[in-house]
């Protein structure tokens, strides 16, 4: 199921993160197999597309972040009218895994384990932290760190 909208950009008070965002109505979340929890393919003005989730609005209904980066590369800002469509992920986990990374997996059998065991927001939270590090052999031991570390809680 593809859901598509045009609406105009909102942005988030202060207090709540100062986000730009996309209203998404709980009727249309509800469509969904996984409801809030889906994970979603965004296309903007027909131009760009980026992985995402849903955060609640606190009003029953939820929205989409949208980057400044992602913003500025289809010239749109606060108040601007943008086209949308949303699709759902086919990957649960809704962020590649970078191929250090699974090379990693599967050298040590003791990681894999802790890392297939975590939720999918935690496995994102792995690799986005990971990711952000340029260095590999940087992104390796901060994986193993992430790792070893949600082990204990």
């Amino acid at each position: 199921m593809v859901y598509e909208e045009e609406q105009i950009i909102g942005q988030l008070e202060a207090r709540k993160g100062g986000y730009f965002y996309l209203k998404i109505d709980a009727d249309v979340v509800n469509q969904y197999e996984q409801k809030r929890k889906t994970r979603f393919i965004c296309r903007l003005d027909d131009q760009i597309e980026f992985c995402c989730g849903l955060s609640h609005l606190g009003d029953g209904n939820f929205f989409i972040i949208l980057s400044k980066k992602n913003l500025d590369l289809v010239d749109k800002e606060l108040g601007d009218r943008i086209h949308f469509q949303l699709r759902e992920d086919p990957d649960p986990l809704g962020v590649d895994m970078p191929e250090t990374f699974l090379v990693l997996l599967e050298q040590d059998e003791a990681l894999k384990e802790i890392f297939y065991g975590l939720t999918l927001g935690k496995k994102r939270n792995v690799i986005h932290q990971m990711i952000r590090i340029k260095s590999i052999d940087k992104q390796i031991n901060k994986a193993i760190s992430l790792l070893q570390a949600s082990q204990h809680n």
